[in-house]
């Protein structure tokens, strides 16, 4: 099985609950994921898990007899995991930004797509 979607990982059943994917790198990206969750008695717990790859078989990891799991982080160490997320997430962002920034100045561009479009209108009728 390749990549594995991290909002399917709720194994082992009954500990997992309430849970939220906050950052998926998509598998072009490297495939892994971080959540936050209600795991066994503590409310606010952070996972963290690599979810395989479309070229592998693997289910990720961690797994545990066979189905996904997630590994969860210690409490120390949980603010600042989440803190890097979200610096992940918010340069993901920019880098959006920044490319319809880019696509909106290109004036040349965007008057050739517009001819092309109109120079196949005819085609569709």
């Amino acid at each position: 099985m390749p990549y594995v979607d991290p909002q399917t990982v709720l194994s082992p059943q009954g500990n997992v609950r309430d849970l939220k994917v906050v950052y998926d790198s998509d598998p072009a990206n490297g495939g892994w994921s971080v959540a936050t969750m209600n795991w066994k008695s503590n409310p606010k717990a952070v996972g963290l898990r690599w979810n395989g790859s479309p070229e592998e078989s693997s289910k990720g990891n961690p797994q545990s007899h066979g189905h996904a799991t997630w590994f969860i982080v210690p409490d120390e160490i949980a603010p600042a995991v989440l803190k890097a997320t979200k610096e992940l997430e918010n340069s993901k962002e920019r880098d959006i930004l920044r490319g319809y920034e880019e696509m909106a100045a290109d004036t040349e561009g965007e008057k050739e797509a517009f001819d092309w479009i109109e120079s196949n209108v005819g085609e569709c009728l």
